[in-house]
């Protein structure tokens, strides 16, 4: 934190309002999309200007421009927080996932190629030498790189960063995605039988594949439900019923 009060304190003075308020919108942003800042978790103006080291105008700009953004949600006399999503919210948000992710599983099975089994091997290969380890620690970066193999794969740029855009927007209620041994070792058996279909160019085994590894279905939006704390949740989790 005082790094980054540090940098916006150190801008040139011909910088104006708009750039610090799009630098602090970036940062919180980020922090939002990493779990850092909680769904539901205040976002005090005040504390905000002095965190950054600034006025608390630029800081009403940056909590407008990420309330744009469904990101922070700004209630009167109750001040602003980080959005928290209903259930069903983001039960529609994976099921939107789930079907990109499935195209472009299909699409990469249907334009494949050597750089795209090298990459697919690639991700495999980083995905497994971190379950291995233990705790399994970075192992929803080495998840990452192996769904960003199947975007390059897939030749279709504007898929590819929907896709990105979409998980990104859900990324805070998916920190606890692989927090135990049993969900990494599903994620490895789910990613080496998606490579299979793809290096097979088996277009519809490729998609069926995917449609199973995202956690929109019955099944597996319950048990995902399970690792996300109710408070995170528009609410709560009674909203599922």
């Amino acid at each position: 934190m005082q790094h980054t009060t540090r940098i916006l304190s150190h801008l040139p003075h011909s910088a104006g309002r708009t750039s610090l308020a799009d630098d602090i919108r970036a940062t919180l942003e980020a922090e939002i999309e990493a779990g850092v800042l909680c769904p539901g978790a205040p976002l005090d103006e005040r504390e905000l200007a002095q965190r950054f080291g600034v006025s608390r105008t630029p800081v009403r700009e940056a909590l407008q421009q990420l309330a744009a953004q469904e990101l922070v949600s700004v209630a009167p006399r109750q001040g602003a927080a980080v959005a928290r999503l209903s259930v069903g919210k983001v039960r529609a948000m994976l099921e939107y996932v789930g079907e990109l992710e499935s195209l472009a599983a299909r699409l990469a099975a249907r334009r494949r190629d050597e750089t795209l089994h090298a990459a697919l091997e690639a991700g495999l290969s980083l995905c497994r030498r971190v379950a291995a380890a233990p705790g399994a620690v970075g192992y929803a970066a080495a998840n990452a790189a192996f769904h960003e193999a199947i975007y390059q794969g897939c030749r279709n740029e504007t898929l590819a960063s929907r896709i990105r855009a979409a998980r990104r927007h859900l990324q805070r209620y998916r920190m606890r995605d692989f927090a135990t041994g049993q969900q990494v070792a599903k994620s490895l058996e789910d990613h080496q039988r998606i490579a299979d279909a793809i290096r097979a160019g088996n277009e519809p085994h490729a998609a069926a594949a995917m449609t199973f590894h995202v956690p929109a279905g019955t099944t597996g939006f319950a048990e995902f439900l399970a690792t996300v704390p109710a408070h995170f949740f528009d609410g709560g989790h009674a909203a599922a019923s």
